[in-house]
């Protein structure tokens, strides 16, 4: 079969990468807006639905929804990176982004808290599918001694998205009467799944490889290759690095605005946004200095640092503050840097893993399986918030899981200085 007939374009302008970056930076900006919004919206949204007297509920339904769309986006990495190796980068995007734009405008109609377990669901599969193919198309169509600040960039937009939440939220606080329109903003996105069909490029590695399979006489089938050897191996710890990422951040960090609202009672205005949004900007320094620091040493090494740094800056947050002070927002900054950092490594890890004919697949397998693992963590946090007490009792716990990924990195592949697999 010809190039043609498979719809090959012709090479790609100078503008080309840089559109593409854009998109993929503006897509997952507004994937951390989605995904920073509920810890912000939950308690008056909960409360609202719940009803007075309610209040101990409100932990119960944070951990059902927050899994709730946990599993959606590990579902959306799979489908839609399976639907980028098939039928394009770019246009598996565009539908990844449309899903969780109309489905998050949807949360402005629920009215019991199953509605918005439903629906957060829905558009988490739109989320965690544009993650895996905004990563793919930019460093397919970017040259490789990029990789670096180009993992920071995308990195930093999903934080920079979740920092938006707590600016917006503190412009005009979220209350039970009021915690709907936030749910109208989620939705702006969908016009850009018309800009980016119109004017971003497709990824010219992306049409080689189906060139080449087409030649060849092979069915591409990514889900079935990634999990025979040799790339088995490399998929299987791809998700335990994930994991331990994901579970440290949804299992006790995203609770962080939770816990100032009740360390306050509720007397500080603005406290649940003024802790979320610090979390947010350090996440986004975090992402963007990680991979541009760590990136010209040893992967292993590399994220081994990042799972010390993780465990030392959470034991000092979670087991030594008390009170809503400077010293506490401080703490919530360097957290949010630390355990954000790995989201910026990420992107610059985990395409290296994976040929080009199974590249967003595998990597949107690998990034969002571990949320399924931190949706049982999310499940978890209520009953260990109230076994032990508290929040700050809780995150030290589970944020031990870097112990474990210090230990399993030096199993996984080291592909420092090794160009993207064709």
């Amino acid at each position: 079969m010809s190039s043609s007939a498979l719809g090959q374009v012709p090479p790609i302008s100078r503008r080309g990468p840089l559109l593409a970056l854009l998109a993929a930076f503006l897509g997952w900006l507004f994937d951390g807006f989605e995904i920073g919004l509920f810890p912000v919206v939950a308690r008056p949204a909960l409360l609202s639905m719940l009803g007075p007297g309610h209040e101990g509920a409100v932990g119960e339904w944070m951990g059902i929804i927050t899994a709730a769309f946990l599993l959606g986006a590990a579902g959306g990495g799979v489908l839609f990176g399976w639907m980028g190796d098939r039928v394009g980068r770019v246009r598996a995007m565009s539908l990844s982004i449309l899903c969780y734009s109309l489905f998050s405008g949807a949360g402005y109609l629920a009215q019991e808290p199953w509605h918005l377990a439903v629906v957060r669901f829905l558009a988490a599969v739109g989320m965690g599918g544009e993650w895996a193919l905004g990563v793919t198309l930019v460093m397919e169509v970017w040259p490789d001694r990029h990789r670096a600040w180009l993992a920071g960039a995308i990195g930093t937009a999903a934080n920079v998205g979740m920092a938006l939440v707590g600016v917006v939220a503190k412009i005009s606080p979220v209350t039970q009467e009021s915690w709907r329109w936030m749910f109208l903003v989620g939705a702006s996105p969908a016009v850009l799944t018309f800009l980016i069909r119109l004017f971003v490029p497709e990824s010219e590695r992306w049409h080689r490889a189906r060139t080449q399979a087409a030649e060849a006489g092979e069915r591409v089938r990514p889900l079935r290759e990634i999990f025979q050897p040799p790339l088995r191996r490399r998929t299987l710890l791809g998700i335990l690095l994930s994991s331990v990422a994901l579970i440290g951040t949804w299992g006790s960090v995203q609770w962080i605005p939770l816990w100032a609202d009740q360390m306050t009672q509720g007397v500080v205005q603005g406290a649940k946004s003024t802790a979320h949004m610090l979390s947010s900007l350090g996440a986004a320094v975090g992402s963007l200095l990680a991979p541009v620091l760590l990136g010209r040493i040893s992967r292993r090494v590399s994220y081994f640092l990042l799972c010390s740094a993780s465990l030392l800056v959470c034991a000092f947050l979670f087991r030594t503050q008390t009170d809503y002070n400077p010293a506490f927002l401080t703490a919530v900054f360097l957290t949010g840097a630390a355990t954000a950092a790995f989201y910026g490594w990420f992107p610059l890890y985990l395409p290296e893993l994976f040929p080009t004919r199974v590249r967003a697949t595998g990597q949107g397998l690998c990034y969002n399986a571990g949320r399924v693992v931190a949706a049982a963590g999310a499940l978890t946090s209520g009953t260990l918030v109230s076994h032990y007490g508290g929040y700050a009792a809780m995150g030290a716990v589970v944020t031990l899981v870097y112990l474990f990924g210090m230990a399993v990195i030096w199993f996984a592949p080291e592909t420092k200085g090794l160009p993207l697999a064709d």
